[in-house]
């Protein structure tokens, strides 16, 4: 993976925000994965085989997943199962869009989605793993790229 790549996944996850949302997300300077990175309340993560092999996670807090499930569902409230089923989607449609850049040949499993601040993910990938903060709202949120 190249920092070159990164441009267009940048441009994936703003549009899709702006376009569920209305609200455009803001993209922060993207920078190596440390080993002690923040994880949010959920993650959804998206294993990577084909031409390209290694993985996606995306993570959010509780506020930030509420809010969005609110701008598409309408709905005041969401349960955690339905927080959880949140993340998992918005995983598996920006690592879907990612098919654009890397070609039909870039597949992606289910979604594993984990609930709580874990301390760390870990993926077992070829160095350099990318992380691209995402400010939305008054929310913060995590896109790793990890690209063989």
């Amino acid at each position: 993976m190249t920092e070159y790549e990164l441009k267009p996944i940048i441009k994936i996850v703003t549009e899709y925000f702006l376009n569920i949302t209305g609200d455009p997300a803001v993209m922060g300077l993207p920078y190596i994965k440390r080993e002690n990175d923040p994880v949010f309340d959920f993650t959804g993560i998206i294993g990577i085989s084909g031409a390209r092999r290694g993985g996606v996670y995306y993570t959010a807090d509780k506020g930030l997943l509420a809010e969005f499930g609110k701008s598409i569902l309408g709905e005041e409230e969401l349960d955690d199962a339905s927080l959880n089923d949140l993340v998992g989607e918005m995983t598996n449609t920006i690592a879907g869009n990612m098919r654009e850049i890397f070609g039909s040949s870039f597949l992606i499993s289910v979604p594993i989605v984990l609930k709580g601040k874990i301390d760390n993910i870990s993926m077992q990938l070829k160095p350099p793993v990318f992380v691209i903060p995402i400010r939305w709202k008054n929310y913060t949120s995590h896109l790793a790229v990890g690209l063989e």
